[in-house]
């Protein structure tokens, strides 16, 4: 509910720090474009599209740092990967435009951008190698686990700060959780809680490679470091509960089956049988097929990240426009967003490709739109259409909204 978005759990003692680190303006804290250039430094990346082959095959030499098994690499703690970052809205006013929607407030699709380079940022931190400037290891988002919002507007002129550090870790994965902060009259207030997964993988981006252990210092990290595992166990679980492995179960085979009888058109003349096709929509509904929109990217080189892909971040926020675009359309009036889940990258989007996104809202509940975007690849040779990102957004809008109701099975 919106009540359990705003009650955020109490901030792991490695992040308590940033709660009372004082005013923003702090000269120590880098900024977003230093977190990108940072990012460029580690990995070597070229700032011209046409020298990137180059800088690829450099990649290559990198191989021999990687580590034969994770117990080679020395264990790290969490608050060696600890960060925090400034985004100067209120101190720098020239960079708000970039920031600034027709309502006044902040682009969330821009937030998204941020907090997928600073946690690939942390990540890079937690397997820095001593006297090693460059890193071997290619880090790629791999999901959104979540993000919770508590507050609905974010403001264009205060300035904002991102926190996080790396929270568990696998062999070759590692969950990031990060935080949004606002200053307002001298205190930073909670905005939003973001947990990501990320992978790590070999300088050529093709195999997993080892990550650092994570080890926790108190009670407090041993739940953090918990909490992780079971954010792993449960992803599992969900991706072997999926419909197209496992029939729904009695209860799904209801609401199901509840759905269908009231959308059956009883009035039919005829023979007194009722027809399977005939179907009306019941009062203050719509139909599922009637509430999508669809939208086209082109991939230029200007939107690629360090490995010449097309940055996870600017999927997210073309996605997440688009799915704020179908929610606002379908309510009627300005949607706001409450929380974002389950963001699956399934394969990499290349430079160059046609992007072609889907927004559908698949369900509603009072002032409630849950929105899925999915994201394919067009390849003009080819002619072939690739599954690349799934994404749910779940909106609140200002008035209650129609109910949405499926027509069909699936």
């Amino acid at each position: 509910s919106a009540h359990r978005l705003c009650t955020m759990r109490k901030l792991p003692s490695v992040l308590a720090r940033t709660l009372t680190s004082g005013i923003s303006g702090s000269p120590v804290l880098p900024d977003m474009s230093e977190v990108r250039s940072r990012l460029r430094d580690i990995v070597g990346a070229s700032t011209n599209w046409r020298d990137h082959v180059q800088a690829m095959q450099e990649r290559k030499a990198l191989h021999t740092l990687l580590a034969k098994r994770q117990e080679d690499l020395p264990p790290r703690r969490m608050k060696d990967s600890y960060l925090e970052v400034i985004l100067p809205l209120g101190s720098q006013p020239e960079i708000r435009e970039k920031y600034l929607n027709v309502h006044n407030s902040v682009r969330f699709g821009r937030i998204l951008e941020d907090l997928d380079s600073l946690g690939v940022l942390i990540c890079y931190t937690h397997t820095k190698q001593e006297m090693q400037p460059r890193s071997p290891l290619s880090i790629v988002t791999a999901l959104v686990d979540k993000i919770n919002l508590c507050k609905k507007i974010i403001y264009p002129d205060c300035d904002i700060k991102f926190t996080g550090n790396v929270s568990w870790v696998g062999r070759t994965s590692m969950e990031v959780k990060m935080h949004m902060l606002q200053l307002h009259g001298g205190d930073y207030s909670p905005v939003l809680e973001a947990t990501f997964v990320m992978v790590a993988r070999d300088p050529e981006n093709k195999r997993p490679a080892f990550v650092n252990p994570l080890v926790p210092e108190s009670p407090e990290e041993e739940e953090i470091f918990k909490q992780g595992e079971l954010n792993k166990l449960r992803r599992i679980d969900f991706s072997t509960a999926s419909l197209l492995k496992m029939a729904p179960t009695a209860e799904e085979r209801n609401i199901i089956h509840d759905i269908f009888l009231n959308t059956l058109d009883t009035r039919q003349e005829g023979e007194g049988t009722v027809s399977f096709r005939s179907r009306k929509l019941p009062p203050s509904s719509v139909w599922m097929e009637d509430a999508r929109l669809k939208g086209l990217q082109i991939c230029h080189p200007q939107e690629r990240n360090i490995f010449n892909r097309i940055f996870g971040g600017f999927l997210m926020r073309k996605a997440f426009e688009l799915g704020w675009a179908t929610a606002c359309s379908y309510g009627s009036s300005r949607p706001f967003i409450v929380s974002v889940d389950d963001i699956m990258f399934q394969r990499p989007v290349e430079v160059g490709s046609l992007l072609l996104l889907s927004g559908q809202v698949c369900y509603t509940e009072k002032n409630y739109i849950q929105v899925r975007v999915h994201s394919e690849v067009y390849d003009a040779d080819t002619r072939e259409h690739q599954t690349t990102n799934i994404f749910h957004f779940t909106f609140i809008s200002e008035n209650e909204v129609p109910r949405v109701v499926p027509k069909t099975y699936g």
